[in-house]
């Protein structure tokens, strides 16, 4: 049955794959003083929290490779376990690593340009099926700004990633040239689940108690950001900015754009920068991906979804390998996707957003 599904459904573009750093790996792309520091001091950023002790590196625990390295830190075993037998066309790795967090903003700018440089010499040139995100110190945007420069004109980054729980709601200004360089190299800005940046709590009223509340509340920060992005004027300033939001649902999207939409037609003198509704410049200007899909009890809902979000050319599908809520491009949708949806969530929006061929 798997393989006839697979049969079916055809090759797919999986837009979040975490590719892991091991123990040294960066060391032949730091300078001196860099390598010295963090073996003196070390990592200074905030922890976040962290994953179940029964899902260590957040993995799955068959994700683990036999050679010794973390779950997603050894590419041959991520082409036999991955890459290979799900028809893997093209993989979007996003490294999650600590680099773009540290507190020190030149020890982040460093550890990211040792990232960008050993993505290219250990993943990109050596599997054609792979693209990456260039990774940023994106608290400081004149730094993280020369990170972009400095490999956007490389043809295996497509995108600049930036993790969701930033110091600020990402609209300020504060990241607005983060965003001018993004727009200048025609590189999409892709945020992603996780973070933690200077012990910035999850939710609006303070830490949750449980991981699964963590866990769930994610959606929150997205939702923040997106709004932010939108009120703050950034898509009037920066009309060529694409952002993908990753790894963090989207049902919640359709509600979202209502509520904004009539706030906006009561409150729209505050914001005169606006010049369209909140909602059209959702619908231009962000993507989603699948992973974690919505599984409502009713499997046919989530058609309804997408025809809420106003179609599914805005939906990306992902798997999250090799972390634990992996989802297996057979297995995401417990619904029949109509063929032309299936055709776009599962390849062709990403081939368009991200120019594969």
């Amino acid at each position: 049955m798997v393989a006839t599904a697979r049969k079916n459904r055809g090759p797919v573009v999986d837009c979040d794959i975490h590719n892991a750093v091991w123990p040294g790996a960066l060391d032949p792309y730091l300078a001196k003083r860099w390598r010295r520091h963090g073996q003196l001091f070390g990592s200074r950023t905030h922890p976040g929290s962290l994953y179940p002790k029964g899902s260590p590196a957040a993995a799955r625990h068959d994700a683990w490779p036999p050679s010794g390295r973390p779950p997603g830190g050894d590419l041959e075993f991520m082409r036999k376990q991955h890459l290979d037998p799900e028809g893997i066309e093209y993989g979007i790795l996003n490294c999650l690593g600590p680099a773009g967090t540290q507190l020190n903003a030149e020890y982040s700018s460093a550890l990211c340009r040792a990232v960008n440089e050993w993505q290219i010499a250990e993943w990109l040139e050596k599997e054609p099926r792979l693209r990456a995100g260039v990774a940023v110190p994106y608290e400081d945007a004149e730094l993280a700004v020369k990170e972009i420069d400095r490999f956007a004109d490389h043809p295996g980054f497509v995108q600049v990633l930036l993790i969701v729980r930033t110091a600020e709601p990402l609209g300020r200004r504060k990241y607005w040239k983060i965003y001018e360089a993004a727009e200048r190299n025609n590189l999409p800005v892709g945020i992603h689940f996780g973070g933690g940046a200077r012990g910035v709590p999850i939710t609006a009223s303070g830490w949750p108690s449980y991981y699964i509340e963590d866990h769930t509340d994610m959606a929150q920060a997205f939702q923040a950001h997106v709004v932010s992005l939108v009120c703050e004027g950034v898509f009037e300033r920066f009309p060529g900015l694409r952002v993908v939001l990753i790894e963090g649902g989207f049902a919640w999207l359709p509600s979202l754009m209502w509520r904004l939409d009539k706030h906006w037609k009561r409150l729209k003198e505050e914001v005169p920068h606006l010049k369209r509704r909140p909602s059209d410049y959702i619908r231009e200007h962000m993507w989603v991906t699948t992973q974690p899909i919505e599984e409502p009890h009713n499997p046919r809902h989530l058609l309804q979804v997408l025809d809420h979000l106003g179609g599914s050319d805005r939906v990306m599908f992902s798997t999250d390998y090799p972390h634990w809520d992996y989802d297996d491009p057979d297995r995401a949708f417990r619904v029949r996707l109509p063929e032309e949806d299936r055709r776009r969530i599962f390849a062709g929006n990403a081939k368009a957003l991200y120019g594969l061929r």
